[in-house]
């Protein structure tokens, strides 16, 4: 379990280990462009990570990594034809971004740190924790630039008939600033919940 927790916190690829940087700043404009984004990211990377893991043991050394990017390519592929297939809209918004999860450093990245090391089981959960853990940071920053932009959430108002749209949130300056923000609250939330297992750790051993 330690595996599929590890993405949606500790190590957290946004928040954390600041990975996939593209399309986190591209294409959070919307909370539903970066739930889209990440879900395919999410499709790619368990898909790949079993796949990897699953043949490791055939594949030479000396085509490692070439042989990863292939099969990331086919699951990228096959996750840019379903979106133009049955989300046309959304496809055509994330534009070049979902046939560029090929290069995303976090999918290469678990394919070779741990889908390449371990077995079937322990690199689906490692993929789908960093998978959902991708999504929720995207999701989360799609939110705050959307409703701050645009005074909606998921397509619904949110803000007051009144509210003036801060258009910058939804720039590539308002995208640098929103995960700035973001992963300093994340900082020092995780700061505090390690002080309190700490202290928690240490009121134990008094006992």
């Amino acid at each position: 379990m330690k595996d599929f927790i590890k993405g949606l916190w500790r190590q957290n690829p946004v928040f954390v280990q600041v990975l996939g940087m593209c399309p986190t700043l591209a294409v959070t404009t919307k909370a539903l462009f970066g739930f889209s984004m990440g879900m395919a990211t999410t499709f790619v990377v368990v898909s790949s990570g079993v796949m990897i893991s699953a043949i490791r043991r055939f594949v030479p050394e000396q085509v490692r990594i070439p042989m990863f990017t292939v099969i990331i390519a086919t699951f990228v592929t096959a996750a840019d034809y379903f979106l133009k297939a049955n989300f046309f809209q959304i496809s055509k918004a994330l534009g070049p971004y979902i046939p560029l999860i090929v290069v995303n450093c976090l999918i290469l990245g678990r394919a070779e740190a741990f889908a390449s090391k371990h077995g079937v089981l322990r690199s689906f959960l490692d993929a789908l924790g960093m998978g959902l853990g991708f999504t929720c940071a995207l999701i989360v920053l799609g939110a705050v630039r959307e409703l701050l932009g645009a005074g909606t959430v998921f397509g619904c108002r949110v803000m007051w008939k009144g509210f003036t749209n801060w258009i910058v949130m939804l720039l590539p300056a308002g995208a640098f600033m929103t995960l700035g923000f973001l992963v300093g609250i994340f900082n020092i939330v995780d700061k505090r919940v390690k002080k309190g297992k700490k202290q928690g750790t240490a009121a134990a051993d008094r006992r």
